[in-house]
């Protein structure tokens, strides 16, 4: 057992009498950089999903089980990814991971079907599992030990980075490449659900009067929307729709749709005030309210977005064509990152030419012999000391019941504000990346958080506290959400629960450092094993239960309540965690 209380923190100062070198924190930055692409690659996907779903025809439970998919294989690969990390050093490892994931990532781009995307995913997964658990190895033999939960939260910063990048520079980027010569007329690819179209649309479908002429219709069930694009529809097309509601000539309904979108009146605000169109289309209003005459290509691409807008279960995105470019993009910017990691990096701060005696011995105060690391990679897979841990069994349960809340955050955020709060896509990019880039803040003042508490009240008090405590306080946000119904503060309270959860991972983190001795990556797969079981199973089988294909607002509260009480749970487990005790 480690003593606990301050005494048991070693000096932060060399044996040498010369200036220490600082390798050691460019180590630190290029893991930062590492996790950055780490978590570009694997959350790019979630704002990009309604898009992803539209072009290859699948259903919103598909799209859960996608994501789900990267979850099974990112888990079940933790455990021996660790091992490797242990057994063979992290630089080849690492360097092989980072690339073989953004292989994946681009090749999504390419994706054809739910087969294909789901297994890019799994492809991911499994290659993304070993970066946490190499990045915890490498900074047990890099960090010194009363630095590492400020070491380890400026790594686990990098993921949040990289996830409030992969929301709002994924949005840009897909409008960015959608093509310049993208027609905005609609074709029968873009009907997504042609019966709740022509319901919507044509009056005998929902049991009312058919008008065939230019005269206001009487409203009853049908939006003002729908019975203004009805109205503009040629006679013709209109006749023919109300006599073949259960069966329609799909040819007619696009000619007359199509005919719609030319027709520079459309708009009106009235009518329009309860949707809220792209970006683009509120600056093309303001030009045209200005007194400036749109062409007609502008306004048939106003009037598509428009209708976009209104019917958005019903009519494909104009946009849809934008996101295979991006994943491709992504793809490639991780090798060269792979790049970056093989010529910065070492095993060992002995192996490194850069780094001197007096940096080393700073790095190796208060720990074991360097030949005990050095023989840590010829360890077997400790499994009879891992079940022995009281510990790391409540770190298990603290790690899969907070990620089935903290996955909404990062996989469902996006489509909550489409469904719930209508929100376009540069608003929803900058919504969604805001709770990541407040759990940035969280992430750094947890490792200090930790670090602060062990030099005050021990090891054992100064980890579990801050776990415990954050839990809790995420819980409390998810539970604001209930009476929120503006996009706003539902970001606002979002963002809090992002943050509560980052203020304590640094803690998890620092726990596998110091419990583990030689069996680092070993321990934090395992940890992260059970955690992201929890990311696997919360998607497909508990969110999608809770809210099916077209989520009510109160089935939307029900997914915050199991959110809030998986934290409870979380912080309850946390008080079960004695980071004083070695697992050796």
């Amino acid at each position: 057992m480690e003593p606990s209380g301050p005494k048991s923190q070693p000096e932060d100062v060399p044996t040498s009498n010369a200036r220490p070198t600082s390798v050691r924190h460019l180590i630190v930055f290029v893991a930062f950089l590492a996790s950055v692409i780490l978590y570009l690659d694997r959350f790019c996907v979630s704002f990009a999903e309604n898009y992803i779903r539209e072009d290859l025809g699948l259903t919103k439970s598909d799209m859960t089980w996608i994501q789900s998919a990267f979850f099974w294989s990112y888990a079940l690969a933790q455990v021996p990814s660790g091992w490797m990390s242990d057994r063979f050093g992290a630089r080849g490892i690492y360097a092989f991971y980072i690339v073989l994931w953004s292989v994946f990532t681009g090749l999504i781009g390419m994706a054809h079907g739910f087969l294909f995307l789901a297994m890019m995913r799994l492809g991911c997964g499994l290659w993304q599992a070993g970066a946490y658990p190499t990045s915890a190895a490498l900074l047990g033999r890099w960090i010194p030990i009363n630095r590492r939960g400020t070491a380890s939260s400026f790594v686990g910063l990098g993921g949040r980075l990289g996830n409030a990048i992969a929301q709002l520079l994924t949005g840009y980027l897909i409008l960015m490449f959608v093509p310049a010569d993208a027609t905005p007329l609609l074709d029968e690819s873009t009907l997504l659900n042609r019966s709740e179209l022509i319901e919507k649309l044509v009056p005998a479908a929902s049991g009312q009067p058919v008008a065939v002429t230019n005269a206001p219709a009487k409203t009853v069930t049908r939006s003002a929307i729908a019975e203004r694009v009805w109205q503009r529809l040629p006679d013709d097309v209109r006749e023919t729709l109300s006599t073949q509601t259960e069966s329609p000539d799909i040819a007619v309904l696009l000619r007359g749709l199509n005919d719609v979108l030319r027709q520079p009146d459309l708009y009106d605000e009235e009518t329009f005030r309860p949707f809220q169109p792209e970006r683009e289309a509120i600056k093309t209003l303001e030009r045209q309210q200005a007194g400036e005459t749109l062409t007609e290509g502008e306004t048939v691409r106003l009037n598509r977005l428009l209708l976009e807008a209104a019917f958005r279960n019903e009519i494909g995105k104009l946009y849809t064509r934008g996101w295979r470019p991006v994943l491709i993009v992504y793809g490639l910017a991780g090798v060269i990152v792979a790049g970056v990691f093989w010529f910065s990096f070492r095993d060992r701060p002995h192996d490194h030419p850069l780094c001197n005696s007096a940096e080393t011995d700073l790095i190796d105060a208060g720990r074991v012999p360097q030949d005990s690391v050095t023989a840590s990679l010829r360890q077997p897979f400790p499994w009879r000391a891992i079940l022995r841990s009281r510990t790391l069994w409540a770190d298990s349960v603290v790690q899969i019941t907070t990620n089935v809340g903290w996955i909404f955050l990062v996989t469902l955020l996006p489509r909550y504000l489409i469904e719930v709060h209508r929100v376009s896509i540069i608003p929803r990019a900058w919504m969604s990346s805001i709770p990541a880039l407040l759990g940035i803040g969280g992430m750094l003042l947890g490792g200090r958080l930790t670090d602060w508490m062990v030099s005050r009240f021990g090891l054992k008090w100064g980890r579990m506290l801050p776990i415990s405590l954050t839990k809790f306080g995420a819980a409390a946000a998810y539970l604001a959400c209930l009476w929120i119904d503006a996009p706003w503060p539902a970001t606002v309270a979002l963002s809090l629960a992002y943050f509560f959860t980052d203020l304590g991972v640094a803690g998890i983190w620092a726990i596998k450092q110091d419990i583990g001795g030689k069996y680092i990556g070993s321990i934090l797969g395992w940890g992260n094993m059970w955690g992201n079981l929890g990311a696997a199973i919360a998607p497909p089988l508990l969110y999608n239960k809770l809210l099916g294909e077209n989520p009510t607002v109160t089935e939307w509260n029900h997914v915050f309540l199991l959110c809030a009480g998986s934290f409870v749970l979380s912080g309850v487990a946390a008080l079960w965690i004695d980071a004083s005790q070695r697992v050796e």
